[in-house]
């Protein structure tokens, strides 16, 4: 089917009406420094790989515009530049000369809904259209006579003309639009073989000629537009988890004042440090810590766990949770796009954006085929009135090669594997932050795995707690706040909620070793035994026999000792197994020591490891494998965790990572299972596998469509059906994905 369809009306250049000024393009676009910002505009008119090369193409000229990407399923187009240097009319002017409207995105957004009747009101008549043209076609093939076939030719002529001009008319639309704007997608040449079928059969029926070809004409359109609409509803389908988490994020919140009064504020106006009022059962606008009240709040979107967690004075708490039993005041640490929820779209539209070099080469091929159909089609009709056949007959063989040879499943046979894809992993709370991640991670075969807040989860020892002093405790606490270390949030967590927050100056994280701050000029640690304490309180340390701790020390001094588990993380072994019966050899890389290491790689079934290692071992230790020819997979969470992620061909973190782990990371998964990152190379192989099947599906058949259709072995008819039926081909086999990953994810989980 055509991907390039479009459901809106003739749009032509140079169109300035409603256009937004440059204030309010840069209210809408999101500040990222540096002078850049970015900014989403719609783009109604875009639907397949010719419009995003067009649309990218065209932007791109603009001297200053640092990167350009097109959402398909969304159909947005996304510009990073540099607002004091570039004029906001330069862009769409760009877009108005490539033939595209665009305006802001919220003002041109069109209900999923509205194109969905539209595709099924077009799709309906050209069904009751087809269906009668056929069964009068049946009927002249069968023997009429001659004033029968001439009636039953008007008769098709009647329900053809206007069944064309309605069901058509997106197609029409879509290719005057490429042609205004001097360039050629797909619905050009199958708008080309449609009107020339059509006036082809006119001409026979005024002259009362013996072959018409309404019913490949009607026929067409109507195997175009079951595709279209499949690929509608799959596409919505996918872009649904955009729409979600639109609806969920809050567009405002209740501040606080410096005078106590209360303002209903929008979100983009509201900044770090504002003291934000969140109300029982209310959705929570922004990250922050919480400084007044106490609840029970519903975490599912953050963590993806269902049972609520107790929230109070000096804990964190991420956009998206639901306060439960009475109101919370925040305040707010992170907000906008730099929020959870702001994060999880970026991720979400990075995802979409990003296209992987699968996907790149088949969108060059389809673009590049459009021109090349026309001059085949062209080459065709010219052969055969040289070599002696009619106009007729030449013309009919032409069309025949026009519809035979559009490249719609070419253009449809890696992006649609994507969307469902995408549906799946989103299905599992697992976001990509870029597409081609999926494409990296279906050629691993070597899995380098941190222990600490990965496979494992810290728990401290309650005991230890207990012989703690309030102060003490306070000053943990204090100092866990600055870090989203597994180990941090362990100490945290083993504390509690009622202590209260102590002012530490100067407070540092040091990579691999822990927390540091003053305190009225005292140096105060919380961290590993033989960075926080000095020589001779560590030789104490060490008399105490822990196996696995971090202390509080100050100025040296030993103060307490939180005495940490380690817990495998829910589902580590059944992954671990899963990971080793794909061919895959995970390696478990720790800082800790080669006693604890030993015994978690025991526990979860690792056989290869290695302790002690600082970052800069596993950056080295990825790099070995990478020049021995191995695509490496590195999962890890924590600051030191970083470099060795960016190392890696692909990295994977879970939700609760640093900041930094989860920056550098290609896929996240929420929640505390480890099977998300099974099923996320699962999906990555079974997509693959189809992509190249739809690929070489599309190829072929073309190889042998052509030679056909030039051999005048098809008659539009038969290219009609077989063209689309190629496009429909390609979306089932798309589909497939869904059904192969069921069964595999449903055997992983079956084996834990």
């Amino acid at each position: 089917m055509s991907c390039c369809t479009s459901y809106n009306p003739i749009f032509l250049p140079n169109n300035t009406q409603q256009r937004p000024s440059k204030c309010e393009l840069l209210n809408a676009s999101q500040d990222i420094g540096n002078g850049l910002v970015v900014t989403r505009l719609a783009i109604p008119d875009a639907h397949c790989a010719a419009c995003i090369t067009t649309i990218e193409k065209a932007i791109s000229k603009i001297e200053g515009v640092i990167d350009v990407r097109v959402n398909l399923t969304e159909r947005f187009v996304s510009v990073k530049w540099p607002s004091a240097l570039v004029d906001s009319d330069e862009i769409f002017n760009a877009l108005d000369h490539a033939g595209y409207r665009a305006n802001l995105l919220e003002e041109i957004e069109i209900a999923p809904d509205a194109i969905l009747r539209r595709l099924l009101f077009a799709l309906a008549v050209a069904g009751f259209g087809s269906g009668n043209i056929m069964l009068l076609s049946v009927s002249i093939w069968s023997g009429a006579d001659d004033a029968t076939r001439d009636l039953f030719h008007w008769i098709s002529a009647c329900i053809a003309v206007p069944t064309i001009a309605i069901s058509g008319r997106p197609f029409f639309a879509s290719a005057l639009k490429a042609i205004i704007a001097k360039h050629l997608n797909m619905d050009v040449p199958i708008s080309l073989a449609v009107i020339l079928a059509a006036g082809l059969s006119l001409h026979e029926t005024l002259i009362g000629g013996v072959h018409t070809y309404f019913d490949a004409s009607v026929t067409l359109l109507f195997f175009l537009l079951i595709g279209q609409t499949l690929n509608h509803m799959l596409r919505s389908r996918a872009g649904s988890a955009l729409r979600t988490l639109d609806r969920t994020t809050p567009s405002g919140a209740s501040v606080i004042s410096s005078d106590g009064t209360i303002n209903w504020i929008p979100i983009s106006q509201i900044v770090p440090g504002n003291k934000v009022l969140v109300s029982s059962g209310d959705r929570v606008p922004v990250d922050g810590i919480v400084i007044n009240g106490f609840s029970r709040v519903d975490l599912t979107i953050v963590t993806g766990e269902s049972e609520a967690v107790n929230i109070a004075i000096g804990d964190t708490i991420a956009a998206g949770a639901i306060v439960l039993d009475a109101s919370l005041t925040l305040s707010a640490t992170r907000v906008g796009q730099a929020s959870f929820l702001g994060e999880m779209r970026s991720m979400l539209e990075s995802a979409e954006n990003n296209r992987p070099m699968i996907s790149n080469l088949a969108d060059k091929a389809a673009v590049l085929y459009a021109p090349a159909v026309h001059l085949i089609a062209i080459a065709t009709f010219i052969g055969w009135w040289i070599i002696g056949k009619e106009f007729r007959q030449s013309l009919s063989t032409a069309i025949t090669v026009l519809i035979i040879t559009c490249p719609c499943a070419l253009g449809l046979a890696t992006p649609i594997v994507q969307v469902i894809a995408a549906e799946i992993l989103m299905k599992y709370r697992i976001l990509l932050r870029e597409s081609n991640a999926l494409e990296i991670l279906a050629k691993i075969d070597q899995v380098i795995i941190d222990k600490t807040g990965t496979i494992t989860i810290p728990t401290i020892d309650d005991c230890c707690v207990k012989n703690f002093s309030k102060s003490a405790l306070n000053i943990a606490a204090t100092l866990t706040r600055h870090s989203r270390h597994p180990i941090s949030k362990a100490i945290a967590d083993s504390i509690g909620s009622t202590t209260s927050v102590v002012g530490i100056e100067n407070v540092n994280e040091h990579i691999g070793k822990g927390l540091e701050g003053l305190i009225d000029s005292e140096i105060w640690r919380l961290g590993r035994p033989n960075w926080a304490l000095s020589n001779e309180a560590f030789l104490k340390y060490l008399s105490m026999d822990y196996l696995n701790a971090s202390v509080l020390s100050c100025n040296g001094n030993l103060i307490g000792v939180f005495n940490m588990v380690d817990l495998p993380r829910p589902g580590t072994d059944a992954a671990i197994a899963k990971m080793i019966s794909l061919g895959l050899s995970p390696i478990l890389l720790s800082g800790d020591s080669e006693d604890r290491v030993a015994d978690v790689a025991r526990r979860v079934g690792i056989t290869t490891w290695s302790s002690r290692a600082t970052p800069d071992k596993k950056v080295n230790a990825i790099k070995t494998l990478q020049a021995k020819g191995h695509r490496v997979l590195m999962i890890g969470d924590g600051l030191n965790d970083a470099p060795a992620m960016a190392a890696a061909d692909v990295s994977i973190a879970p939700g609760n990572a640093s900041d930094v782990s989860r920056t550098v990371a290609k896929v996240i998964f929420l929640g505390k299972d480890m099977n998300a990152v099974v099923i996320a190379i699962i999906i990555a192989y079974k997509a693959k596998q189809i992509m190249l099947q739809n690929l070489i599906f599309a190829f072929c058949y073309n190889g042998i469509a052509i030679p056909l259709a030039i051999a005048c072995y098809a008659t539009p008819l038969i290219a009609a059906i077989a063209m689309s039926s190629s496009s429909i081909i390609v979306i089932v086999n798309a589909l497939r994905l869904i059904i192969m990953s069921n069964r595999m994810i449903a055997s992983t989980y079956a084996n834990k």
